[in-house]
């Protein structure tokens, strides 16, 4: 997905995902503050410090690995802390904290694609590009409605009691059915190809 994988190219996805998870990890924080749960703030996460949010094997080894082996970077920051009880409007306000942090992304891609058309030098470009292509791929992934990503979240506050019984029963073992539905292929070409058609709707 992001070609060719020489150094400059890596250094560019290191730089491109903290950023970019920190951006997303701090809107989640931000939102959920907003509406009435200081969970997050109390830990610390209302932060821009990529400190606060990444960690060192999900956030930056797993997804340059990830990238090399299979094109799709796979990666997660540290979750971000929320009291649902605490959160205004109910679970229409979680779904609002989860929507947060993948729609940080989404403008973050806007930016790097606007940037692009302006950026000059070889090595601008390329950062620019992989921060574009890298912000779109977590917007999309975030969106796969399996627990405990973001589109689940989004999705169980509209759904019915037995779809929600579902992901809550799920949700202890979904990262690892994520991770492993990716490398082995389970997706498809799904994410990619969506990944491809959202790039190609940005300025």
């Amino acid at each position: 997905m992001l070609g060719q994988t020489d150094l400059t190219t890596i250094i560019a996805i290191i730089i491109s995902i903290v950023i970019s998870l920190t951006i997303h990890e701090f809107m989640h924080a931000y939102v959920g503050h907003k509406l009435g749960d200081t969970t997050a703030s109390e830990a610390g996460r209302v932060s821009l410090n990529p400190l606060q949010h990444i960690d060192p094997f999900t956030t930056v080894i797993l997804p340059i690995i990830t990238v090399v082996l299979f094109g799709v970077p796979i990666l997660a920051a540290k979750p971000v802390p929320f009291n649902p009880a605490s959160v205004k409007f109910d679970d229409f306000g979680s779904a609002m904290i989860a929507a947060a942090g993948p729609l940080s992304n989404l403008g973050l891609a806007i930016i790097g694609s606007l940037l692009l058309h302006l950026a000059t030098g070889a090595v601008l470009v390329e950062f620019l590009r992989t921060f574009t292509i890298l912000n779109v791929a977590v917007f999309v992934f975030n969106l796969v409605p399996i627990p405990p990503l973001d589109g689940s979240r989004v999705l169980y506050a509209f759904a019915p009691d037995p779809v929600r019984q579902l992901f809550d029963t799920i949700e202890p073992f979904g990262i690892i059915i994520v991770f492993a539905l990716v490398l082995m292929g389970g997706f498809g070409n799904v994410l990619g190809n969506i990944d491809q058609s959202v790039l190609n709707l940005l300025p």
